[in-house]
C-alpha cells in the first residue's frame, strides 16, 4: 500500500510537469498546420491597470507611443485604481498625446478599475496591460493578427524575464519559455489555456466582466471565451518583458496570490469548464488544476518514502517498484537531496551570490509548490483579496 501510494504520488508530478507536455505534443503533431492569416488592422484600445505606478507608468507610456501600429487606430486608456502617489499626475501630462485617464481615489481592485475605463474603450479590440511590462513594438500587430479568424475570442502573447536579474530572473525566465512551449501545443491543438493579464487582447464585443470576487481576472475572462465557444491564440512573436520580483520571498507572495485564484477556480469548476469540449476539460485540468496540488503530491511522496524505511518490507521479487531495501533508502536519499540543493540554492541567491542550474531549478520548484501552500491557506481562510499587492521589482 506505501509503495503504491508513493508512486501514484510521483506519477502525478511526472504528469504535471513532463507527461501532459508529451502527450500535448503528440496529439498537436497529429493536426494540420494553421495556413496564414491574412493582414488584420482593426482599431485597439491599450487599457492599463495601473495602481502606485510613479517610478514606471511614464516609460510604459513612452513605450506605448513608439508601438508599430498606427496611431488613429491606437487608443492608449489608463485605469488608475485608487493611486495615492503621483500616478494619476504623471498620465495627466501624457494627455497631449492623446492618452486618456480613468481615475477614482477609492482603491477597489483592478478590475473595478477596469470596468470603470470600459465606457471610455472605443476600440473594436481591447489590449489589457499591466504599468511594469514593456511591448515589443510589434506587440499590438502580432496580437490582433489572429483576429481575422471569426472562431478567435482572444489572442495572448509571451511573458519574458529581462536578462540580467541573476539566478531568480534565470529561473523564472526558464519558466516562462516551459509555459511558452506548453501555449504552441495547446493552440496547435485546439486552444490556449493560460492567458496573462499584461498582454491579453479581446474583442470588445465578447468582453464579459468578472464578478467582483474573482481573483485571476483573466483566467476567468478565458475560461468564459472558451466555454462560449471562441478560441484563445497564443502568438509568441508579441513579446511582453519585464523585471522579476526584487526577492525570492516577493515572487512566492506573487505566485500565492495567483495559486489562491487557481483554487478558487476550482471551487467554480463546473461553471467555468466547457463540458461539451471534454479535449479542452483535459488541458485545463491537466494544465491549471493539477499544478496547485503537486506540492501534496511532494509531501506524499515524502512522508510515504519515509515509512517504508521506518517499517521496511522484504519485497517477495526484487523489483524498484517495491519500496523495500536498499531501493527506499536509494530515493529517500534522492529527495533528501534535491531538497537540500533547493535550500542551498535559497540561501546562496538571499547572499546575492551566482548559482547555476543545479542549484536554482530546485530552488525555484521548491518556492513555486511553497508559493501554492501559502495560496491554498489563503484562499481557505479568506486572506486573498481582489485587491493586488504590488510585488516589489527590479527598476525596468
Amino acid at each position: 500500500m506505501i509503495s503504491k501510494l508513493f508512486w501514484l504520488c510521483v506519477s502525478g508530478i511526472l504528469y504535471v510537469y513532463a507527461g501532459y507536455p508529451v502527450l500535448l505534443t503528440i496529439l498537436a503533431r497529429l493536426r494540420p498546420r494553421a495556413t496564414s492569416v491574412p493582414p488584420h488592422q482593426p482599431s485597439v484600445t491599450l487599457l492599463i491597470a495601473a495602481y502606485n505606478e510613479e517610478a514606471t507608468i511614464a516609460e510604459k507610456l513612452n513605450n506605448c507611443l513608439a508601438l508599430d501600429y498606427p496611431r488613429h487606430l491606437l487608443q492608449i486608456v489608463v485605469a488608475a485604481d485608487g493611486s495615492d502617489d503621483a500616478t494619476p499626475d504623471i498620465v495627466s501630462t501624457y494627455a497631449e498625446q492623446g492618452v486618456e485617464l480613468s481615475y477614482s481615489p477609492p482603491r477597489r481592485g483592478k478590475m473595478a478599475a477596469i470596468n470603470r475605463a470600459i465606457p471610455l474603450v472605443s476600440g473594436e479590440i481591447i489590449v489589457f496591460s499591466d504599468a511594469n511590462n514593456m511591448y515589443s513594438p510589434n506587440a499590438i500587430r502580432e496580437l490582433t493578427a489572429p483576429f481575422s479568424d471569426t472562431s478567435v475570442g482572444a489572442v495572448t502573447g509571451a511573458k519574458s524575464i529581462q536578462r540580467g536579474d541573476g539566478a531568480l530572473g534565470e529561473s523564472e525566465g526558464a519558466y516562462w519559455k516551459y509555459e511558452s512551449f506548453i501555449k504552441k501545443q495547446e493552440t496547435r491543438l485546439s486552444t490556449s489555456i493560460g492567458a496573462p493579464g499584461e498582454i491579453l487582447a479581446i474583442r470588445r464585443s465578447l468582453y464579459e466582466a468578472p464578478p467582483d470576487n474573482i481573483i485571476n481576472d483573466d483566467f476567468y475572462l478565458a475560461m468564459r471565451l472558451i466555454r462560449r465557444g471562441y478560441r484563445i491564440i497564443y502568438n509568441p512573436q508579441a513579446r511582453s518583458i519585464e523585471r522579476v520580483s526584487l526577492s525570492a520571498q516577493d515572487e512566492v507572495t506573487r505566485r500565492a496570490r495567483i495559486v489562491a485564484g487557481r483554487y478558487q477556480a476550482l471551487a467554480l469548476g463546473l461553471r467555468l469548464l466547457p463540458l461539451q469540449r471534454p479535449l479542452i476539460v483535459w488541458q485545463v485540468i491537466s494544465h491549471k488544476f493539477l499544478r496547485p496540488l503537486v506540492p501534496f503530491m511532494m509531501i506524499g511522496a515524502f512522508l510515504t518514502n519515509l515509512l517504508a524505511i521506518i517499517f521496511p518490507r522484504r519485497a517477495q521479487k526484487c523489483t524498484s517498484l517495491e519500496l523495500a531495501p536498499p531501493i527506499n533508502w536509494l530515493l529517500f536519499s534522492l529527495q533528501l537531496l534535491f531538497y537540500a540543493l533547493a535550500w542551498l540554492g535559497n540561501r546562496r541567491a538571499a547572499k546575492g551570490s551566482k548559482i547555476g542550474t543545479l542549484l536554482y531549478l530546485p530552488a525555484f520548484l521548491v518556492n513555486s509548490n511553497m508559493a501554492a501552500v501559502k495560496g491554498l491557506h489563503q484562499f481557505l481562510t479568506k486572506e486573498q483579496t481582489t485587491l493586488w499587492q504590488r510585488a516589489k521589482r527590479r527598476p525596468l
